[in-house]
């Protein structure tokens, strides 16, 4: 046994907030109400997550000396060692599959201008691979990040 513990901090929203957020949920609401199949085949959604990664052992630094009456070893997980490096993924997709991620280059971070510059990417690719589907606009789903919520990305 191991004793876990884990720290929940709730977000506090301002009074406009609040009311913006279930302004936007009524609507999406009423959208789902008017045609639940026109309003999941609308539907983008967007994260963002870091991927991390390692560096492989090959055969040679894997080997161990054991005697022949040594028990089996358990397989070697790669989650005991410390990654080599991270990238941030954003990651968008609809009810079909993933539309479409890109890797965030090093050293930048994810301001307004290149989160608008993905909407952009998108819009094309919504074109693209959802031609003659998407005849209406797109409904976005993404979290408040600052970089979401500025006037230039709205």
């Amino acid at each position: 046994m191991r004793k876990l513990s884990a720290k929940w901090v709730p977000k506090c929203l301002n009074a406009d907030q609040k009311l913006q957020r279930c302004q936007s949920s009524e609507e999406l609401l009423e959208f789902f109400r008017r045609d639940p199949n026109d309003f999941l085949s609308r539907l983008v959604t967007m994260e963002e997550a870091w991927l991390y990664h390692y560096d492989p052992e090959t055969k040679q630094q894997s080997m161990e000396w054991r005697h022949s009456c040594s028990p089996r070893p358990a397989p070697k997980n790669s989650d005991c060692k410390k990654p080599v490096g991270k990238v941030l993924a954003s990651i968008f997709w609809d009810q079909d599959g993933i539309l479409l991620i890109d890797y965030l280059p090093k050293g930048q971070t994810i301001n307004a201008e290149y989160y608008a510059s993905l909407l952009v990417q998108m819009k094309a690719i919504l074109k693209e691979k959802r031609r003659g589907k998407v005849t209406k606009w797109s409904l976005f789903l993404h979290d408040n990040a600052p970089a979401h919520l500025v006037l230039a990305t709205q």
